[in-house]
């Protein structure tokens, strides 16, 4: 593939394959991200400690859930860059889009 981008004689065809591998990166990298943060935000339920009778302070509960709120912002915000970057992906695969790009 590295052979096809470099022996490439026509300009667009170049700028597709580089503007496909960052985008397919930015996916990849995104896909990663979201995949890490959903795995590392806690359960929201109690478990069995609400059978014990456990209580936690204040403090306690409240800089769990700025933690947890944070990791959920940018969870929300990984599959967000996700989606764009796949539908802008999406839309770079119809030749009509390199068609309008005037040749140099």
């Amino acid at each position: 593939m590295l052979n096809s981008l470099l022996l490439t004689t026509n300009a667009n065809e170049t700028v597709y394959f580089i503007v496909s591998i960052v985008f397919m990166i930015l996916m990849l990298v995104c896909a990663v991200a979201a995949i890490i943060l959903v795995i590392m935000q806690p359960g929201s339920s109690d478990g069995i400690d609400a059978l014990g009778g456990s209580s936690e302070t204040f403090f306690g509960r409240n800089k769990g859930k700025s933690i947890e709120s944070k990791m959920k912002k940018w969870t929300v915000i990984a599959l967000i860059v996700l989606c764009v970057v796949a539908v802008a992906f999406y839309c770079v695969q119809y030749p009509d889009f390199w068609l309008a790009v005037p040749k140099s």
